[in-house]
């Protein structure tokens, strides 16, 4: 049976990084850090080990009307934002401007916590002030699903509003899952991505707890710094990215500019450690071979990989280990990067980010740079773009990886087939 071809036609972005896509691309190729030191007073009240962070710039219920911002935690009204970016940019409107029909329309809003500082809020207004002012909406601004039904309720989506939750693979499985849904036939069109928002005493405490976190807190724009031997973990960040993708036929068919194809996923699990990575790197490789597989791609057809490469000493080698035994001999011919180096870790977040930064450097055949990599650690075996690295011309491909906590790995291929050219 041939494969329906699922192309990306639209895109938005709210990330510590820029207020939407060309901002947060342009930040990416200039090899600028959102990172800073946090000014919350609670990172010094409560003495926190971790004073850094990767933060959205501005107040993101700001740009939302009053009513409903407050009807949403932090990690919607990111998620809000970049769908109004994303799907203007498909060129598509709002209400009765909305040419999808309902039916043929879902959304699929990865997290990987989801409204914790909304749970958190209401539980201090419970034991402070007593149940009568604990908000009856609290339960639909903290549920993990809270981002993805409010995006179908703004864009009418009725053929189905789904959330993964993968930890730090959360984005990548849900893009993997919008694919699915297009080349069964449920919609013609899906909006995808994923989002956080929880730069938050909790999760900053309990990271740092697993010294997970990077403490270089004097000097934040240097801390997140992946494959390098002075690395100490990742820094924490924030922000949602979201795709619109559709059936090629269905996007032709209305004239839409294409940014390119998403050609398939490769998902696998580790079934090691609810934490460590399998060092043996072969269960990340079996995603990325897996998406290879989907995809009709071979290992040489793979010219950049986006890695995950969050900065953590084992995560690292393990992953350029597990890069080595997904691409064989046609590693040499990937360039790779990681980009984390600039915009921390979005968490569930962070694969949809990275799928963004994919799709642009296939468009333009420019590869971002990995910042901060002033001593690389010896016998990683793979080509690490330090400064912005030119693709050649020709059909190109890609694979982004992410992984998380509980052992879940997805890889994700895209090409720059289909692309318009600017």
């Amino acid at each position: 049976m041939e494969r329906t071809t699922v192309v990306i036609t639209g895109m938005g972005a709210v990330t510590p990084l820029g207020d939407d896509v060309a901002s947060t691309w342009q930040a990416m190729l200039a090899g600028t850090s959102g990172v800073t030191r946090l000014d919350h007073a609670w990172v010094d009240d409560l003495e926190l080990p971790v004073k850094i962070g990767a933060e959205v710039k501005f107040d993101p219920a700001s740009r939302l009307e009053r009513v409903q911002a407050r009807r949403m935690d932090r990690n919607t009204q990111l998620a809000t934002l970049a769908t109004i970016e994303a799907w203007g940019d498909a060129g598509y409107g709002f209400g009765e401007e909305n040419p999808v029909e309902p039916e043929r329309l879902g959304v699929c809003i990865a997290t990987g916590i989801g409204g914790m500082n909304t749970l958190i809020s209401a539980w201090d207004t419970l034991t402070d002030q007593g149940v009568r002012r604990v908000s009856p909406l609290t339960v639909p601004m903290l549920m993990a699903n809270s981002a993805s039904g409010s995006v179908a309720l703004r864009l009418k989506a009725r053929a189905g509003a789904h959330t993964t939750v993968s930890a730090c693979a959360s984005a990548n499985e849900g893009i993997a899952h919008a694919i699915d849904m297009l080349r069964l036939g449920r919609a013609d069109v899906v909006v995808a991505g994923g989002t956080e928002g929880v730069v938050h005493p909790l999760p900053m405490a309990a990271f740092g707890q697993m010294q997970a976190l990077s403490r270089r807190n004097d000097e934040p724009e240097r801390a997140s710094r992946p494959w390098d031997k002075g690395r100490d973990g990742f820094v924490l960040g924030e922000g949602s990215v979201v795709l619109v993708l559709e059936t090629l036929e269905y996007a032709q068919a209305r004239g839409a500019r294409i940014y390119g194809e998403i050609a398939g996923a490769g998902i696998s699990n580790d079934a090691h450690d609810m934490v460590q990575p399998n060092p043996t790197g072969e269960t990340q490789a079996l995603a990325m071979t897996r998406a290879l597989a989907e995809s009709n791609l071979a290992a040489k057809d793979i010219a950049h990989v986006n890695a995950h490469a969050t900065s953590t000493p084992t995560g690292d080698t393990g992953e350029a280990k597990a890069i080595r035994l997904a691409l064989g001999e046609a590693t040499d011919r990937a360039v790779v990067t990681g980009t984390k180096s600039m915009h921390g870790h979005l968490l569930g977040g962070a694969g949809a980010i990275e799928s963004l930064a994919t799709v642009l450097a296939l468009k333009e055949r420019k590869v971002p740079p990995t910042i901060n990599l002033e001593d690389p650690e010896e016998g990683l075996g793979i080509d690490i773009a330090t400064s912005v690295r030119e693709l050649p011309s020709g059909d190109l491909a890609a694979l982004n990886n992410s992984f998380g906590f509980g052992g879940a790995n997805v890889a994700l291929a895209f090409t720059n087939r289909y692309a318009n050219r600017d």
